[in-house]
């Protein structure tokens, strides 16, 4: 058998291989299913940092459209491929929920040495921008990759992500952290509580259901009921985006170029961790569209997803978007519908470009209560760091994995719980290690370079 064989399910399965063009009208309904598992993904970050960092609806609303805007430039590049930059296959581009918890540290760090919230988002973006040669360079070394950032270290990190963002989310289940640190004696209160459940259980009960269409739609549903819940309860005010314009031009570095040098470590070390989830990604989606997952050719798919994964999240920084990344949910349509054409990449490409050019679009998710979001955000969150925990389990738990696993954990989750132990430690070490992620993550890497097999 030749090493650029599919060994994947026999193409009988599939209705539109990655070459084949469908007809327009299939090509669209396709897009529409892809953006179905897409759309709250690519929008849920932006909608986190802003409800963090307590922007104006106005800034929320301009951060959400830009994240669709670049989803559909990063996808096109993507699908499309260019010279070394782009995989070629149905590959979906989106906001990386693995930057989630430091840009937040980032933006919350500036605040509070008296910058403005547009000075925060112009350090998250800088930042980014200039960490995002990290993920272009390894791109050209996946093999040696592969031998340092091991599935065990990868997921302890996905896991530590995961486990750092609850607590966003059940900040945003009792009312948001503006209603916690300004009015703290209606922070938790019986409405809040009682949206957040609404959707957390009809997202429950939809997810459970036999019907693949309300599994997939499960979240937008979800959120959906408890946005119009809380319309009846008069708690979304739709006068705050009154004045939202027409068209919303992208606008390179509008919110400025600034740099917090403590933060860049931590965000180089994550583009190297969304380096590897990219390579999962990538083969799970060269394996549902029927492509090898072995040989040259799959190597050069892989290097150049990789390589566009950093390029996109560059582009995401000029336009004021956070780092981008591969969609993992996308592969799960592609086995449902039988169709891997990349042709339908640009219908996806095309939408989510179009509704990022209209402020209206962001404007209504950007005024979703807190308790609405943190009702859906609490189990994203805790799926992200159960899934780290699945990528642990792949691999052989010996004493050595077990020891790694328990000090990177101990030392990650412990300058979460008690950040003072770097009271001592200068300025920009606190900045550094004063995340779980890093700290965990950084202790990962190098217990399993220097702990002989």
């Amino acid at each position: 058998m030749s090493n650029d064989t599919p060994n994947m399910r026999p193409p009988s399965d599939m209705i539109f291989l990655l070459n084949d063009k469908p007809p327009a009208t299939q090509a669209f309904l396709a897009a529409l299913q892809h953006m179905l598992a897409i759309f709250i993904g690519i929008i849920t970050p932006p909608l986190i940092i802003g409800g963090a960092l307590q922007l104006t609806p106005e800034l929320k609303a301009f951060i959400i459209s830009m994240a669709l805007f670049v989803s559909g430039v990063a996808t096109f590049i993507q699908v499309r491929r260019f010279g070394p930059i782009g995989s070629g296959l149905l590959s979906i581009q989106g906001t990386s929920f693995t930057f989630l918890s430091l840009c937040i540290g980032i933006g919350i760090s500036v605040k509070a040495a008296g910058g403005t919230p547009e000075q925060a988002l112009g350090t998250i973006f800088g930042v980014a921008l200039i960490c995002s040669p990290v993920e272009m360079i390894f791109s050209r070394f996946i093999p040696f990759l592969k031998k340092i950032i091991t599935p065990l270290v990868s997921g302890i990190v996905v896991t530590l992500i995961g486990l750092s963002l609850i607590r966003v989310g059940i900040t945003d289940i009792g009312g948001g952290q503006w209603l916690l640190t300004n009015k703290p004696d209606l922070f938790a209160n019986p409405k809040s509580i009682g949206l957040a459940a609404l959707v957390l259980i009809t997202i429950i009960i939809l997810n459970r259901s036999n019907n693949q269409w309300l599994r997939m739609g499960s979240i937008v549903i979800g959120l959906l009921v408890g946005y119009v819940a809380a319309a009846f309860m008069g708690m979304v005010q739709f006068g705050k985006i009154s004045s939202l314009g027409l068209f919303a031009a992208p606008i390179p570095f509008k919110f400025g170029f600034h740099i917090s040098w403590g933060h860049v470590i931590p965000m180089a070390l994550l583009y190297l961790i969304t380096t590897v989830e990219s390579i999962g990604d990538l083969t799970a989606t060269s394996m549902v569209s029927g492509e090898p997952i072995e040989g040259d050719l799959y190597m050069q798919r892989i290097s150049g997803g990789v390589f566009g994964d950093g390029v996109n999240s560059a582009i995401a920084a000029v336009f004021n978007s956070f780092p981008n990344t591969t969609f993992s949910q996308n592969n799960g349509v592609i086995q449902m519908t039988g169709v891997a054409s990349r042709y339908v990449g640009y219908w996806i490409a095309g939408l989510l470009a179009l509704f990022g050019l209209f402020p209206i679009v962001g404007g209504l998710f950007s005024i979703i209560p807190n308790s609405v979001l943190g009702g859906a955000t609490i189990i994203m969150f805790g799926t992200v760091a159960a899934a780290g925990i699945r990528i642990i389990a792949g691999s052989a738990i010996d004493r050595r994995g077990i020891l790694i696993m328990a000090i990177s954990f101990g030392l990650g989750l412990g300058v979460t719980f008690r950040p003072e132990i770097l009271g001592h430690f200068p300025e920009f070490a606190r900045q550094i290690f004063g995340s779980a992620i890093t700290t965990g993550g950084l202790t990962a890497i190098f217990l399993n370079i220097v702990l002989p097999e």
